[in-house]
């Protein structure tokens, strides 16, 4: 950490998400929400506009186990590493509790909300087009994994723990795979499958 009194460097800011104190967002809809974290559970304020106070109205949420929805920019497919393919085709597919619903509104923020509240998967692979990934790992994946952890979910960039990876620039992308814990955990199953064929 930087001396109290003395500049700040870029080293204080490359710390690994495991590091946080705390993440949120605020939510603009039919109402307005503010969703945080400190490290002890996620609890969302609703705000009453007639008064301009923010009211506790969803107490430690969390992600369902499971879910059925994926959100990804089905746009991209062709671009896409074959891992990511497979998982897209397997969520289209017809059998047991599949398919399931593909719902992208294409703000991060929106899609993990929602996602957060019903059970789904949110996805940002990286691509031929994007081969780091294009979200960024410092202020944008960082904190909504911290978010989703702390919600019962999971955060990865296909193949490992986000909060983990050792930043090396600020503006840093990674690929990023977000949501119920077992929706994560297939998408990390068919990554994984697909390096090995």
């Amino acid at each position: 950490m930087t001396p109290v009194g003395s500049p700040v460097t870029e080293e204080v800011f490359l710390q690994k998400g495991s590091k946080q104190v705390a993440a949120g967002y605020i939510i603009y809809g039919t109402s307005t929400m503010l969703v945080y974290t400190t490290g002890e559970g996620v609890n969302g304020f609703t705000l009453n506009p007639a008064i301009g106070t923010f009211y506790l109205s969803h107490p430690q949420m969390q992600f369902p186990e499971h879910g059925r929805i994926y959100s990804v920019n089905e746009g991209n497919y062709i671009h896409f590493q074959q891992g990511i393919k497979n998982y897209i085709k397997y969520c289209q597919l017809e059998e047991g509790d599949r398919p399931y619903t593909s719902r992208y509104i294409g703000s991060l923020v929106s899609d993990f909300h929602r996602n957060m509240i019903k059970g789904g998967v949110y996805l940002y692979p990286k691509s031929s087009k994007n081969p780091n990934g294009k979200l960024r790992l410092l202020y944008e994946c960082n904190p909504m994994a911290f978010l989703a952890e702390q919600a019962n979910g999971k955060a990865s960039d296909g193949f490992s723990r986000i909060m983990d990876i050792s930043p090396t620039e600020l503006h840093q992308r990674v690929p990023f795979v977000c949501g119920s814990r077992a929706m994560v955990n297939k998408v990390e199953d068919f990554m994984r499958d697909s390096q090995h064929s």
